[in-house]
């Protein structure tokens, strides 16, 4: 399926580009992906074996930044402090364009190659949400960039940025502050969708915390009354959180997970943790739910 996946990507690509009245820089793009088409889905279909996750993607990474060496570019490794994330870098001068690639998996989603649900091995991670592609491709896109430019067709850098942890930890985050986009004129991403599309809408506001909660423990058969339960806390917590979703705008989402809700039946627990997100399409929009979550706990 993954092979499946990204053929119908390319003869999407294909598709797109032969439906238009193509330029000679079109064409030559349509010609490095053909060129390219077989290594491609290889690579693709390794990041999809391996299904690293968030700051563990060292084979996936190891792949797309070795391939961008064998093409041409100069690359960099484990910048931002994080050993998975790299730079590959073509060119000179402005404009400098940027095309970010991510290559993490999803915990727990192992997965066959099949339209059934079948773990390739129970309990693993897998790519649920087609990153084996989406660096694939878009390193495919910084080739064909690079290609043009060795040719003299046009002018300028083209930086492609692998950026781990997507999934979980954000690891553009240690990236923007280490200035790896400081000097970039234009951003690219693109992301595998069921449809075809230019999306040139904003991406969401987002923050993320996590809340502890403290008490007091005690044994939950001999000495209950003593006990004051965090997990009670953390319950009451997620409950009000559930109340609210029916007075918030539609654009938000509010999203959590508990890590620590006690560790044995027996014990009243005296320590609890939640992971809480908060979207909006706009930060506006974002920060009151924010700050009413925040009075919730």
């Amino acid at each position: 399926m993954r092979r499946l996946l990204l053929g119908v990507l390319l003869l999407g690509i294909t598709a797109g580009l032969q439906a238009q009245k193509m330029s000679s820089n079109k064409k030559a793009v349509l010609a490095s992906i053909t060129e390219h088409q077989e290594e491609l889905t290889a690579i693709s279909d390794s990041i999809w074996a391996l299904a690293e996750t968030a700051f563990q993607e060292t084979g996936s990474s190891r792949i797309l930044a070795d391939y961008a060496e064998k093409n041409g570019f100069t690359v960099k490794r484990g910048v931002a402090g994080i050993p998975t994330a790299f730079t590959a870098t073509y060119g000179s001068g402005r404009p400098v364009i940027s095309i970010l690639g991510e290559y993490d998996a999803l915990p727990g989603i192992s997965q066959k190659a099949q339209p059934t649900k079948e773990p390739l091995n129970e309990g693993a991670a897998g790519h649920g949400c087609g990153h084996n592609l989406f660096g694939t491709a878009s390193l495919a896109s910084a080739i064909a960039i690079k290609e043009l430019m060795e040719e003299g067709k046009i002018k300028g850098t083209v930086k492609f940025l692998g950026t781990p942890a997507e999934e979980k930890f954000f690891g553009k985050i240690w990236m923007v502050r280490e200035g790896l986009w400081d000097d970039v004129d234009v951003n690219l991403s693109w992301h595998p969708s069921p449809t075809t599309e230019a999306d040139v809408q904003s991406t969401l506001a987002l923050v993320d915390f996590k809340v502890e909660f403290f008490g007091q423990a005690a044994h939950a058969s001999a000495d209950p009354w003593n006990g004051r339960s965090a997990s009670d806390a953390l319950e009451l917590y997620t409950t009000g959180i559930n109340y609210y979703r029916e007075h918030i705008q539609p654009t938000v989402r509010i999203h959590y997970h508990i890590q620590d809700g006690g560790q044995v039946v027996n014990v009243v627990p005296d320590y609890s943790r939640i992971w809480v997100r908060v979207r909006d399409t706009r930060r506006e929009g974002m920060m009151p739910v924010y700050e009413r979550v925040q009075k919730m706990a």
